[in-house]
């Protein structure tokens, strides 16, 4: 899409999307939904967890977003001027992919001891999480739990979808395709901020 092509009915054409990239298997297709929602108009910023690094690289972003990847609390250049509170109030959304039951439960438990569980809780914009993980973990009571109590906040949930893992298993608990993230996305009217 270029500057000239009007935004298509229900996408995501200037709206400010904060992905936040955690440590699964997944994490490889966030890559794909970097450039998803760079088509469909959307300005992208990636934060990853110190797991999420373990699977993808920051320069794999950086390079699909146009963005400098933020990795860290402790980034001494961008905490200067309490980068981790601009970069909650800059996004219009803030999707979670692969959302793990790690990450999950910290936000439904409201801990903030890294980068990406504290933009969450430091923002008002509207939040996603795409679920992903082995079909046990999902089905367990715990993460069941923090899904209701994300949901009754208010979170957005997108997927999880069913197929086969990477451990071998196959059942639900698979991230849902990117094209189907941002399809999700776009169906949700942004809405106003206080």
């Amino acid at each position: 899409m270029t500057d000239e092509t009007p935004a298509p009915s229900g996408s995501l054409h200037g709206q400010r999307v904060l992905l936040c990239v955690c440590g699964g298997i997944a994490a490889y297709k966030a890559a794909e939904l970097v450039r998803r929602l760079r088509d469909a108009g959307a300005e992208v910023q990636v934060a990853m967890t110190e797991n999420a690094q373990r699977f993808v690289g920051a320069a794999t972003f950086q390079a699909l977003s146009g963005r400098p990847v933020r990795t860290s609390l402790w980034d001494e250049a961008a905490e200067a001027a309490m980068g981790h509170i601009e970069l909650a109030r800059w996004a219009d959304r803030i999707v979670v992919a692969p959302a793990t039951a790690n990450t999950l439960a910290k936000l439904a438990h409201g801990f903030a001891d890294d980068l990406v569980s504290t933009l969450c809780l430091a923002s008002d914009a509207a939040l996603f999480v795409a679920p992903a993980m082995n079909r046990l973990m999902w089905a367990h009571p715990a993460t069941q739990a923090n899904m209701a109590t994300l949901r009754q906040r208010g979170a957005g949930v997108l997927g999880p979808g069913s197929g086969g893992q990477a451990c071998g298993e196959t059942g639900e608990g698979r991230l849902m395709e990117p094209v189907d993230i941002v399809a999700g996305l776009a169906a949700t009217p942004l809405r106003g901020r206080p």
